[in-house]
């Protein structure tokens, strides 16, 4: 029997052989073949001048020497996994998000600093879109979203609920002549968005009127909004994105009436949340919306 430390990697084989009764179990659980981890195992055994295991057809057990010797060597590799993994840098764990620019920049970047104190091991991607594509190209891994309650073909969470009315700037808002009618509106440039419909609100404020064809047409709410306190119209505009604006008087709103619409999701492919990260951060963000 040597006096000196056995080769230190016939340890994990026999550990593992040990642990699972098998020299292929031990081997498959080490990415080793089993003759690899067979052949550590009697390099131990001949440095320690004795049989660690009894052989069987497809199982091993431990001898009584094994046992004493398992009892002394296990805590070892577990201290020295322990302190490996203390030094060894954390998995990356990254949370993609894809964010329509509006509630990216009016409401979602003033909660995050919240879920990075609690959670600053998890990287944010942020990316803007008005779309699902960088869902449905593995680009994001959660979107958020105004839309419709049906998602075809994903899972989706709902924030909160919207209401829309209309936005412009002081300096066209003192043009109107105070506050005007419904009606006003329909000599006044309104500038448009896909998903905001002019018609709905003229409806919940007691005009049939159809959808404008003529003013500017924007993809962005952001733009919309910057474009209503350049003056370049009037815009209809989700409460909380407008909020901003309404607060530091860059926005006013020439009429009360105001009518629900869609709402804000969270949105995601089926199974594409399953990292438990990505799972906890859902719930979180549902929570502040509501909260």
């Amino acid at each position: 029997m040597s006096d000196g430390l056995p080769p230190l990697h016939t340890l994990p084989a026999f550990a593992a052989a040990a642990r699972l009764g098998s020299f292929q179990d031990a081997a498959a659980q080490l990415a080793l073949t089993p003759s690899a981890v067979s052949h550590r195992i009697r390099v131990l055994e001949t440095h320690l001048g004795q049989a660690l295991f009894v052989r069987g057809h497809r199982q091993v057990r431990l001898t009584e020497a094994g046992q004493r010797y398992l009892a002394g060597v296990a805590p070892a590799l577990e201290a020295l996994s322990a302190a490996t993994s203390a030094l060894s840098p954390r998995p990356l764990r990254r949370l993609r998000l894809s964010v329509a620019p509006a509630l990216g920049g009016k409401w979602l970047v003033g909660q995050l600093a919240a879920w990075q104190t609690q959670y600053p091991d998890i990287e944010l991607e942020l990316t803007t879109s008005i779309d699902l594509a960088p869902l449905l190209n593995g680009e994001a891994d959660l979107a958020l979203r105004f839309g419709e309650e049906d998602w075809p073909g994903f899972d989706a969470w709902k924030l909160f609920d919207a209401t829309v009315f209309p936005v412009c700037s002081p300096a066209l808002f003192n043009t109107l002549d105070g506050l005007p009618d419904p009606s006003a509106l329909l000599h006044t440039r309104l500038l448009r968005h896909p998903l905001l419909s002019w018609s709905r609100w003229f409806a919940a404020a007691g005009l049939s009127v159809p959808e404008p064809e003529r003013g500017p047409r924007f993809n962005d709410a952001l733009l919309m909004l910057e474009a209503a306190v350049a003056g370049q119209g009037v815009a209809l505009m989700v409460d909380a994105l407008a909020a901003p604006y309404l607060d530091s008087g860059a926005l006013v709103r020439p009429l009360p009436c105001a009518c629900p619409d869609r709402a804000f999701y969270a949105v995601a492919l089926p199974r594409g949340h399953a990292q438990p990260w990505i799972t906890d951060f859902i719930r979180w963000l549902v929570h502040r919306a509501r909260g």
